[in-house]
């Protein structure tokens, strides 16, 4: 049988060449650290409490999971600010935005079903059904649902994220971020949005288009004039 040794590379031995590999190692960690400077640098100012929020016509209100149909806890704790927000009269409508890309899943729909049990009209409701990730949920306010200024609802790690990419998205955007407890749930979600950092300021350097984008939808300006009306 054949041995296979695996070789450490080997350090510099000259100052010059540690040096170097020392200035390499700062570089890295540089890079590592911008997106998430950036991702704060985008959103210093516009991170509020659901009572100081700027009035807004609109609210968008991110996917967060279901389960067993129903929205998880940290979608439902989104979705109660949203509601408390439409009784205060700071917003008008929300966009709930979600993942609706597989038979048996739909996001969207189960927020707008907890809404209305909530006391916010069905017409005061707009479903996004193409919400796959943040940057995609930005854009399609923005290009779909003709969204240009809104408050963005989330749990505090991801809201800030989420303000960065609508802002790049050509959304004016506020935040308000929910708070939760440090459960698993919590140190899992604040690790992925370090994760997601470099994702983010991809997407805001590059402008992708979103995994579907289709044609406008005038749900939001109906919903507006239905407020308008009442």
């Amino acid at each position: 049988m054949r041995r296979f040794t695996v070789r450490m590379p080997r350090l510099p031995r000259t100052r010059k060449g540690q040096r170097r590999l020392v200035q390499a190692v700062m570089a890295v960690c540089v890079l590592a650290l911008l997106p998430g400077a950036w991702l704060r640098l985008a959103a210093d100012g516009r991170l509020h409490t659901a009572a100081d929020v700027p009035r807004a016509e609109v609210a968008v209100v991110f996917g967060a999971g279901l389960w067993q149909g129903e929205p998880s806890p940290y979608l439902a704790h989104r979705l109660d600010a949203a509601a408390e927000l439409y009784r205060a009269g700071r917003i008008e409508v929300v966009l709930v935005t979600g993942d609706n890309s597989r038979v048996g899943y739909d996001e969207p729909d189960a927020m707008r079903a907890y809404l209305t049990r909530h006391g916010v009209p069905d017409a005061r409701i707009v479903s996004d059904y193409a919400g796959f990730d943040t940057w995609d949920s930005c854009v399609r306010a923005r290009k779909i649902f003709g969204v240009d200024r809104a408050v963005l609802i989330s749990q505090g790690f991801h809201v800030r994220r989420a303000v960065a990419l609508c802002q790049a998205a050509g959304v004016t955007s506020y935040g308000v971020g929910v708070d939760e407890p440090r459960d698993g749930t919590w140190y899992y979600g604040a690790v992925r949005e370090v994760l997601a950092a470099g994702k983010a300021a991809a997407d805001a350097l590059f402008r992708p288009d979103p995994r579907f984008l289709g044609p406008r939808e005038p749900g939001v300006e109906r919903a507006l004039a239905e407020s308008r009306r009442s």
